[in-house]
């Protein structure tokens, strides 16, 4: 059925994605990367129910003696707005396949590509009758799902604010909740990069979606020698990035999801402003399109480089040496991606060590993800590792910094540039 599934999203890829780009504001290629992801997810998962479910475990009796896992019953899953299908369906495929049933709660500006998409897609690839279910709501609805006892598992994505409230409140009922959170990852360049090719992965962090992902590179840390020239570039880059309406115009940005996301968007920035950051580029909108905007000068207490922005801003900062650069990518309470460009890539695994992340890119920006491959975040941007296939379930989180043994994540992969034509300089990926 999962097979079938995915093999649906792939026939179907060119409607879907062009209710993602109505719905969502995403440009054509996000959402094509998006369908293209979903399906995966839907192939992984259908490999799941073969997998051992069980161990043998040994006993000093005359015993047999083996542990199982079962399905809990119901699962609740809450998406969010930004990757609407594919947020959705790493929490409930996976669900599905090992034998839960599934409540899903899309967000409600995204109803359609975040959750009637899916229904259509489970029950013409033949899921039986009673076992998704697709409830569209606000945050009432939200909190029925975390309250209602049937629930067992609660699979939250979204805001920081709002995962405390759904760990609290499943922390009430005693069931247990997957918090994958917001984050301000870091983008640290040393001074050993091709110049052109790492501003085109710092634009690709920041600007892609609208930077509206909880991966996108919210800091950008940059060797002081190269500082200069490098906010030259990435502001030039987003002056000449056209903005506009992607279902009717040719566009790498789309609009924002809304009004309340582009005024506080809009106010971090202006705040920076004033609190001494050079606007390098953009800082302005027109309805709810926000153009790219890059800030120079920035340091570690505005606003724009210390809170999680969720809009195209890319703040840039200075380091001077490899053990600043640490301090400044670990001064955060997020701690979900981390990219760091280099020409040598022993530097740079040696720089991740030091600094306390859920997930490690060497020579690529920090909005990467695979369905094979462990994802979540520490700190507040969540409770770790909850996706990925079963690798991630056996992920222990990474210790503070300068601990040793902290185990990651470390795709290192260079398909950056896929689909999206201003981005054709991103970098290859050393491996």
């Amino acid at each position: 059925m999962f097979r079938r599934a995915g093999d649906l999203l792939v026939e179907h890829a060119a409607e879907i994605q062009d209710w993602i780009v109505r719905e969502s504001g995403s440009v054509p290629g996000k959402a094509e990367m998006e369908v293209h992801l979903s399906a995966e997810e839907c192939y992984e998962a259908a490999g799941l129910p073969g997998r051992a479910y069980g161990e043998l475990l040994p006993s000093e009796l005359p015993r047999r003696s083996w542990s199982e896992r079962v399905p809990v019953g119901v699962v609740g899953v809450i998406a969010p707005f930004n990757f609407p299908m594919i947020l959705a369906i790493r929490s409930v495929a996976p669900a599905l396949a090992l034998g839960n049933a599934v409540v899903l709660k899309p967000d409600p500006r995204t109803a359609v590509c975040g959750g009637v998409v899916l229904a259509q897609v489970f029950a013409d690839a033949g899921l039986p009758d009673g076992l998704f279910h697709m409830l569209p709501g606000g945050a009432e609805t939200g909190e029925a799902l975390v309250t209602d006892p049937r629930v067992r598992v609660i699979s939250f994505t979204g805001s920081t604010a709002a995962g405390r409230r759904v760990g609290q409140l499943a922390a009430t009922h005693l069931k247990r909740a997957h918090l994958e959170l917001g984050g301000n990852s870091a983008l640290i360049v040393l001074d050993d990069v091709d110049l052109p090719a790492a501003v085109s992965a710092g634009a690709w962090g920041s600007f892609l979606h609208q930077g509206q992902i909880c991966m996108t590179t919210g800091r950008h840390l940059v060797h002081e020698s190269i500082y200069d020239d490098y906010v030259a570039a990435l502001a030039e880059k987003a002056k000449h990035l056209p903005v506009g309406d992607p279902a009717t115009e040719h566009v790498a940005l789309g609009p924002l999801i809304d009004e309340g996301q582009r005024d506080k968007v809009h106010k971090l920035v202006t705040d920076s402003v004033h609190a001494g950051a050079r606007l390098a580029a953009g800082g302005e909108y027109e309805g709810l399109c926000y153009r790219p905007t890059v800030l120079a000068d920035v340091t570690r207490d505005m606003p724009a480089y210390a809170d999680e922005v969720f809009g195209p801003v890319a703040p840039v900062i200075r380091f001077g040496s490899l053990d600043e650069a640490a301090k400044l990518a670990s001064d955060t309470e997020y701690g979900l991606s981390l990219g760091i460009l280099t020409g040598d890539v022993s530097k740079g695994l040696a720089l991740a060590d030091k600094i306390p992340t859920g997930i490690v890119h060497i020579n690529d920006q920090t909005v990467n993800d695979e369905a094979v491959a462990p994802f979540g975040g520490i700190g507040s941007s969540g409770t770790g590792s909850r996706f990925g296939g079963p690798a991630a379930t056996s992920m222990r989180s990474p210790r503070p910094a300068g601990s040793p043994s902290a185990t990651r994540s470390r795709p290192t992969r260079s398909d950056s540039s896929r689909s999206w034509p201003w981005l054709t300089g991103s970098p290859a990926v050393t491996r």
